[in-house]
């Protein structure tokens, strides 16, 4: 916790242990986490770096589609098993299975490509949105509190986010609507690899996706026994993009019911070039009344 960043950075050092089957076999490390679960974004991100490591330089993820199995413990390193399904052409497709204690947590298949000419168009960022340096911090909300989980978000993560709307930490802040917008990025420099860079924007995508959720039905994160958890996770890379550089995540939820919800957001460059769309189910379960 004293340097987010480069905890960060060395998750994502995923280590080749030199073993093979009939598929690339790597290890990497948990990272601390409040409550001892492995924070889904970091598995998902450590995930892409692995099957990354197994296509040539010039095929780029474009594609990526999670199930996340069982949780995972933040005192047990990870290891993960590449299957290299398919190359073609154009188009590579690796799958990823990550393991603790010989169990799966999460299976994830990715698709890279080569850069190809094509048909382009795509959405536009929406107009009157808030300069992320006129809005508060993580850290300018939370930073009087002593709950753990408060002094994690406040100091512990390699991003700053920051809410467009009031953010969902306590209940009663926010106004009820499905849909919100946060800016996020990394707290310091990163290096120039691209494929770091979509690595660590599927990281952080996962941090506030099923906020919509929680906030169509006025359900905050401090909410007593609230039960969240991210079931699936599906991402298309669009564009390069740097995450150490401001990114407005536009997010909304267009349904929840039988103990589940479904999100959607964008990923917009601060200049309003669309990098990313997220798709992820969670399960999200509040004590009924």
């Amino acid at each position: 916790m004293s340097d987010p960043l480069a905890g960060f950075l060395a998750a994502l050092d995923l280590t080749d242990t030199g073993a093979r089957t009939r598929e690339d076999i790597f290890t990497g490390p948990s990272q601390w986490m409040p409550g001892g679960r492995v924070f889904g974004g970091q598995v998902l991100a450590q995930a892409l770096v692995a099957a990354t490591r197994t296509v040539p330089e010039d095929r780029r993820v474009h594609s990526m589609h999670g199930y996340f199995l069982r949780p995972g413990d933040v005192e047990q390193p990870i290891t993960f098993s590449v299957d290299r399904i398919h190359d073609g052409r154009s188009f590579a497709t690796r799958r990823t299975q990550c393991y603790q204690n010989g169990e799966p947590i999460l299976s994830m298949i990715a698709s890279f490509q080569d850069a190809d000419p094509g048909l382009e168009h795509s959405v536009t960022m929406p107009d009157g949105v808030p300069d992320p340096e006129s809005l508060p911090s993580t850290a300018d909300v939370l930073g009087g509190s002593d709950h753990p989980v408060a002094k994690f978000w406040s100091t512990g993560r390699a991003f700053d986010i920051r809410h467009v709307q009031h953010p969902v930490y306590f209940p009663g802040d926010a106004e009820r609507t499905p849909r919100q917008a946060v800016w996020m990025k990394a707290i310091g420099r990163l290096p120039d690899d691209v494929n770091l860079h979509r690595a660590a924007l599927a990281y952080a995508s996962d941090y506030s996706i099923l906020e919509p959720i929680m906030r169509a039905h006025g359900v905050a994160w401090g909410t007593p026994g609230l039960k969240a958890a991210s079931l699936d996770h599906a991402m298309w890379w669009h564009r390069d993009g740097r995450v150490d550089e401001w990114l407005l995540y536009e997010q909304e939820s267009p349904v929840a019911l039988g103990g589940r919800g479904l999100s959607f957001g964008r990923i917009f460059s601060r200049d309003g070039v669309l990098l990313a769309t997220v798709a992820q189910e969670g399960m999200v379960r509040v004590p009924v009344a």
